[in-house]
């Protein structure tokens, strides 16, 4: 700033004033970390387990019925998730890869 003092961030450190790039600190075009991948995948794979429940519930309240039970449902769930965790994970690097080209 102009009048000499440092501009600060919401907690309290003294920041740059730049944006961060998914939240790790790397400049954008910079691959990310196995560790920031597998988050990311994480993240997405529990995206892709809520939404199967919430579109069950909808079609429930819908008057729908299912053929099983909601152990079942869960378990289901957890597929998805872990599916779409490993299928973020797995394409990732390849959508980053083409957003640089």
């Amino acid at each position: 700033m102009a009048d000499g003092s440092v501009e600060r961030d919401g907690s309290g450190e003294a920041g740059s004033g730049k944006a961060e790039s998914g939240g790790s600190g790397d400049p954008p075009g910079v691959p990310a970390t196995p560790r920031a991948r597998a988050r990311s995948a994480a993240l997405w794979g529990l995206v892709g387990g809520f939404v199967f429940l919430v579109l069950a519930q909808g079609y429930l309240l819908l008057d729908g019925d299912l053929p099983f039970g909601y152990p079942r449902l869960f378990a289901i769930a957890g597929t998805i998730a872990v599916a779409s965790g490993g299928i973020a994970y797995a394409t990732e690097h390849r959508l980053h890869a083409k957003r640089r080209t």
